[in-house]
């Protein structure tokens, strides 16, 4: 184990090597010289990769190596960054700096850190020829994350007979459940972080929030052309690229890797880098939350199988009451942003419970209508719009009574400007996305 490294006095981070072989990937780094840090990323029954393939593999896994590192870099977050092989090219090193700064701003602001100026890939390496087009066979990659989103995007291409495969990163029962639901094949990769990242916790390494969906993406580059799909879709909302909050001239967003400009950044280095038929966009991206909420207020299929819970993920049962814990800032949202599409007793039977009508849970709400407080740091719509949810229960008389909704129109409502409460501009689709031809006909599953 990593013993001999006080990880907040290390001064370079370094990314050692990286290797593929009969289906797992190991990716290896290491703080000064210290011991290494190895990770493994498994692929199941993991083709051989055909020849004409090869390049592009090895430019995925590359850049595997180099964003899965942001799990080992913030433990120590040293002033130097050397990357084995050399500099790297200039659109490759302006990807992974906006990625660590942006995705690792929320983790700085908690500690008390300011990452400016400090996060600098080594550049100049030449630049690479254009990737060319593989001829990837046309079928979709679907990322499900046991929530509503990931499903509304898994029903939206069926139901243009699209072929795709359910795919998650780690061993959620949640998940996997969820996945199983939709009927489509099923693909479950592992991923393995190093032991010695542990160690360097318990010896008072920098911890915090990373940017994790910008590994599984990077993840499932490779698997696409592992096992050859022509596009990776996420379910990720326009909601997703509004900031969390400003702090010190800099914008922290806890999304930020399920944002616009980080999808953008990575689905042009892929056109660019690996595959110029390798699309990787957001599925979601045109909608708000509220907009996805109301299309998936008609899937009941998956009523009792979906949860947005993260801290009761792994302690999830049967039933609905058990799939959702009440207190945490994924359950206040997605309770709000359903109950104005949702008949109230099916709600109810969802949660178990009215997290409407608890009045201790009025801090938890206000911080999602951004009232005296700022957005949670969780996967959560805007502040505006969930003041638009809450504003549309408030004129509703089953809804009137409950606690939380009565104290919104008592003390929060008169506050407002009312004309900046409607519901219905959220539910219309922004123009901007990414969504390749082939998949936007799936947009016509949200009219």
């Amino acid at each position: 184990m990593t013993t001999h490294i006080q990880p907040r006095m290390t001064q370079v981070f370094r990314f050692v090597r990286c290797s593929y072989a009969d289906g797992v990937a190991e990716l290896v780094y290491a703080f000064d010289h210290g011991e290494e840090l190895v990770e493994r990323v498994r692929f199941p029954n993991a083709p051989a990769v055909p020849a004409s393939h090869q390049a592009a593999f090895n430019e995925a896994l590359k850049l595997l190596h180099l964003i899965a590192g942001v799990s080992y870099y913030k433990a120590g977050v040293p002033p130097r960054i050397d990357v084995a092989g050399g500099p790297l090219d200039d659109a490759t090193a302006d990807l992974l700096d906006a990625l660590y700064l942006h995705g690792l701003a929320e983790f700085a602001y908690r500690n008390g850190l300011d990452l400016r100026g400090r996060i600098a890939f080594p550049r100049g390496g030449a630049a690479l020829p254009a990737a060319k087009a593989l001829g990837l066979p046309h079928r979709t990659l679907v990322p499900i994350g046991g929530g509503k989103d990931s499903l509304v995007a898994v029903e939206a291409i069926k139901s243009i007979g699209g072929e795709a495969t359910a795919v998650w990163v780690g061993n959620s029962p949640l998940i996997a459940a969820c996945a199983e639901r939709t009927g489509l094949p099923l693909l479950n990769i592992q991923r393995e972080l190093a032991p010695g990242l542990f160690e360097l916790n318990r010896l008072g390494a920098w911890n915090g929030h990373i940017p994790v969906t910008a590994v599984n993406s990077a993840i499932l580059a490779v698997a696409a052309i592992l096992y050859g799909y022509d596009s990776i879709a996420f379910a990720n909302e326009r909601s997703a690229s509004a900031a969390t909050l400003e702090y010190e001239g800099q914008l922290v967003n806890h999304q930020w890797s399920k944002g616009q400009a980080f999808e953008a950044l990575l689905g042009d280095w892929l056109h660019q880098h690996v595959a110029a038929d390798l699309d990787y966009c957001s599925l979601l991206r045109p909608y708000s939350e509220l907009a996805v909420t109301r299309t998936f207020a008609k899937l009941t299929p998956y009523f009792d199988a979906f949860s947005s819970c993260n801290r009761n993920f792994k302690l999830l049962g049967p039933k609905p009451a058990d799939r959702w814990c009440g207190q945490c800032p994924k359950c206040h949202f997605v309770f709000l942003a359903l109950a104005p599409f949702l008949a109230k007793p099916r709600l109810l039977s969802i949660f178990g419970r009215n997290l409407l009508d608890d009045e201790n849970l009025a801090a938890g709400f206000d911080a999602l209508l951004e009232y005296q407080d700022h957005k949670p740091f969780e996967c959560v719509g805007e502040g505006a719009e969930a003041r638009a949810a809450m504003y549309a229960l408030s004129q509703r008389s089953e809804w009137q009574e409950d606690a939380l909704v009565a104290r919104f129109r008592s003390e929060i409502l008169p506050q407002l400007e009312v004309k900046d409460l409607a519901l219905e501009p959220w539910l219309q689709p922004s123009a901007e996305h990414r969504i390749p031809k082939r998949l936007q006909p799936a947009l016509a599953f949200f009219a």
